[in-house]
C-alpha cells in the first residue's frame, strides 16, 4: 500500500509500509530517485548514520541497539517500519510511527510530506509518551547521478567538513572541505543549502534550518545529499533530549526549476 501525490507535472509516491520512505518522485514523468526497496528517500530517526558500537547513552544509562551495520547500527529504526496513515490529501499526507522495543523508551514519529508544483516539503516531529531521551531526526534522499544522458552537479558552501575516521565516524575535529567522493558530515550553521543541477534537466535545491549535511557519491547510480539534526554519531556527541514540552522537529524543501 502507498499514497500517491500529484502537483502540477509532479507526482510523489510515499511507501508506508516501508519505511515511510518517498519512493518514486517524478517531474514531468522523469524519475528523480534511486528505485528499489532500500532507496528512494527515507527518513533516519530516531538516529541518524552511524552510531557508534550501536550504543547510546541516556544519562547514566548505556542502551545498545542491534548492529545492523557491524560494527556500528544504521540510519534509525523508521526506515524498515511501517508507519500507519493519519490522513491525506491531493497534495499533503501525514504519517506516524511508534517507538517501541528495542528503543528504550515509548514516543511517536510523525512524518508529514507536501507537495507544490515546484517544491516537496518534508517535516519531522519526535515526541516522547513519557521520560526524556536523546534522539536525532533527518532524511536520506538516493538522488539518480544521471538524468538525459549527464551526470549531476553538486554546489554547496559549509563552513567546516567533520574529519572521518577509520571507524568511518567524526572525529570530532573540524576541517576544511575537502573534494570528493564523500561520505562526510559537513556544517552549515545558517542552514543546509545544496545544490544539484543536472544540465539541461534540472536544478534541484535542498534546503533545511538544520546545520548538518552528509553527501554521499560513492556508488554510481546515485548521490545522496541528507539533512539532518545532527552529525553521525551525535547521539552520544550532540545529544538533543526531546521531552514532554520539547519534542523534536526537523524539516527539509526540495526546490526544483527545469532547465532547457
Amino acid at each position: 500500500m502507498s499514497t500517491q501525490l500529484s502537483a502540477g507535472g509532479t507526482e510523489v509516491t510515499v511507501d508506508q509500509e516501508n519505511g515511510c520512505r518517498i519512493s518514486s518522485l517524478r517531474i514531468d514523468g522523469t524519475e528523480l530517485l534511486r528505485q528499489g526497496p532500500r532507496y528512494g528517500a527515507f527518513p533516519m530517526v530516531p538516529w541518524c548514520g552511524r552510531m557508534k558500537d550501536g550504543r547510546f547513552h541516556d544519562g547514566a544509562t548505556v542502551h545498545q541497539m542491534p548492529l545492523d551495520h557491524p560494527p556500528h547500527a544504521l540510519h534509525g529504526f523508521g526506515r524498515d517500519a511501517r508507519w500507519r496513515p493519519a490522513g491525506a490529501t491531493a497534495t499533503e499526507a501525514a504519517f506516524t510511527y511508534d517507538l517501541v522495543d528495542p528503543w528504550p523508551t515509548p514516543g511517536r514519529v510523525t512524518q508529514v510530506v507536501t507537495l507544490a508544483e515546484d517544491s516537496l516539503t518534508l517535516t519531522m516531529g519526535v515526541e516522547t509518551y513519557g521520560d526524556s531521551f536523546p534522539a536525532q531526526a533527518g532524511w536520506h534522499p538516493w538522488f539518480l547521478r544521471n538524468l538525459g544522458g549527464r551526470d549531476v552537479e553538486v554546489s554547496f558552501d559549509p563552513a567546516w567538513q567533520e574529519e572521518r575516521g577509520a571507524d568511518h565516524l567524526p572525529t570530532g575535529k573540524r576541517i576544511d572541505r575537502r573534494p570528493g567522493p564523500w561520505d562526510d558530515c559537513f556544517g552549515m550553521p545558517d542552514g543546509v543549502d545544496v545544490t544539484l543541477t543536472w544540465p539541461g534537466s534540472l536544478e534541484l535545491r535542498v534546503t533545511s534550518r538544520s546545520e548538518w549535511v552528509v553527501l554521499y557519491d560513492q556508488e554510481a547510480e546515485a548521490v545522496c545529499v541528507e539533512p539532518q539534526s545532527g552529525p553521525p554519531n551525535g547521539i552520544n556527541t550532540a545529544p538533543r533530549l526531546v521531552t514532554p514540552v520539547d519534542p523534536l522537529e526537523v524539516s527539509t524543501t526540495w526546490t526544483w526549476r527545469r532547465l532547457g
